[in-house]
């Protein structure tokens, strides 16, 4: 771990404009992928006779090792600026960047946007955006991506610039002219160093304007929650459910609550990175061991709290969401699927309650028939099964959720108020 203070952040765009040859770039910049792989990959290139493309490789094994599913080393998914020590939380390439986006992985604090020269504004661009926009992200940095393909052309530039505004301007989402940068991340150019072959943009590199990113909002000051990803059996220990911190601290000796469950114990002890701590913060991803509880007790989806506040059930709730894609009308009565930190239950849409104007937030419509892609509305949840979720105006870590139905996501949302079981 670094002293420095740490921020997550999302690389998002899409599929094509080039996310992880910049996160190879970004790694490779900032010393973070070892000297040896970068050897390693040097000899090949030169042996194929692309000498110079040491790194290029570094990002293709990193891109191929993802495909293959190989676990890669969490170092190269951190790197430090002068400034802040990061890490990467969308993987890019994540086909279900927006489950992770909703799930745990979901709190980053800021984004590199990436969008091609060649190609402009993608659906998955807009997606993403989107996304960005609907779970809090705050700050946004733009990276023109793929300028060598456009021999750098400031016209190229200023075309996608204009389309990425056109975007941001239709969700409200507020970034200044010099948070647009053009890049190679293939080549290198305004990533680390100012390029000779942008002599039109007089802006920051990549790496200046992550050190320019606000600190992160410390934790809030909210009760300890911590949703349950899985829960493990380890012989000598007992029963060990692991999971995220999201909000609060735990402490060897605390009273906690699982819900929905409705069980709960003393916290025996407390494991972090294979070592036992006395006490865990928001962030950590932690196992620890109930005096008491048995594996068939709890499961994944259950949310840790303290035991005199314990984590909510809702019997319905009332949120805001967006439809991103749904291939016909939405009614009251629809069931789908809602992933809201690492619970996923079968909801269903009790009433349709108003239509909001996506890009001003205002009411368009009271009690509408049916909303559909694109649309923006308030509406009331009824969970199938006991859920454990949070309004995001109190827990913001549990106020989310994606809802999928037909193996893709079709709507985000965050929870305004919970009406408690």
């Amino acid at each position: 771990m670094s002293d420095k203070p740490h921020q997550n952040l999302a690389i998002i765009g899409h599929v094509d404009h080039g996310k992880s040859t910049l996160v190879g770039r970004l790694l490779f910049e900032t010393g973070s992928v070892p000297e040896h792989v970068i050897e390693q990959h040097r000899q090949e290139a030169e042996e194929k006779g692309k000498g110079g493309f040491e790194f290029a490789y570094v990002m293709d094994n990193l891109a191929e090792e993802r495909e293959r599913g190989v676990t890669i080393d969490i170092a190269h998914q951190e790197f430090d600026t002068e400034k802040y020590y990061f890490t990467i939380v969308d993987c890019p390439g994540h086909r279900d960047f927006v489950k992770n986006m909703i799930t745990g992985a979901s709190q980053a604090d800021n984004a590199v946007l990436v969008v091609a020269a060649d190609d402009g504004v993608a659906p998955q661009t807009q997606e993403h955006v989107f996304l960005a926009r609907t779970l809090g992200i705050n700050e946004l940095i733009i990276g023109i991506n793929k300028m060598d393909v456009v021999d750098y052309s400031e016209d190229s530039y200023k075309e996608v610039v204009d389309e990425v505004n056109k975007l941001l301007n239709q969700v409200q989402f507020q970034v200044s002219d010099d948070s647009f940068i053009p890049i190679s991340a293939f080549e290198g150019d305004n990533i680390a160093e100012s390029s000779d072959n942008t002599p039109w943009y007089d802006g920051r590199t990549l790496l200046e304007s992550l050190n320019d990113l606000p600190e992160a909002d410390e934790a809030s000051d909210a009760p300890l929650r911590l949703p349950i990803q899985d829960v493990y059996t380890i012989s000598g220990i007992g029963t060990v459910p692991v999971g995220r911190l999201e909000t609060g601290t735990m402490n060897v000796g605390d009273n906690v609550s699982f819900q929905p469950s409705d069980v709960g114990g003393e916290v025996k002890t407390i494991e972090m990175h294979h070592e036992e701590v006395p006490q865990a913060g928001p962030g950590d991803n932690v196992g620890f061991n109930v005096r008491g509880i048995g594996k068939d007790d709890i499961r994944r989806g259950d949310v840790c709290g303290p035991a005199d506040d314990p984590p909510t059930v809702a019997e319905t709730f009332q949120a805001q969401i967006i439809v991103m894609q749904h291939p016909s009308v939405i009614t009251a009565g629809y069931t789908p699927v809602f992933h809201a930190h690492t619970s996923q239950v079968a909801c269903t849409i009790e009433s349709i309650d108003k239509k909001m104007d996506p890009s001003s937030g205002e009411v368009s419509e009271e009690n509408p028939d049916f909303i559909q892609s694109g649309d923006a509305a308030v509406v009331t949840i009824r969970p199938q099964k006991p859920l454990s979720i949070e309004p995001a105006s109190e827990i913001p870590e549990l106020g989310s959720f994606a809802i999928r139905d037909m193996g893709q996501t079709i709507a985000a949302g965050k929870v305004l108020s919970v009406d408690e079981k």
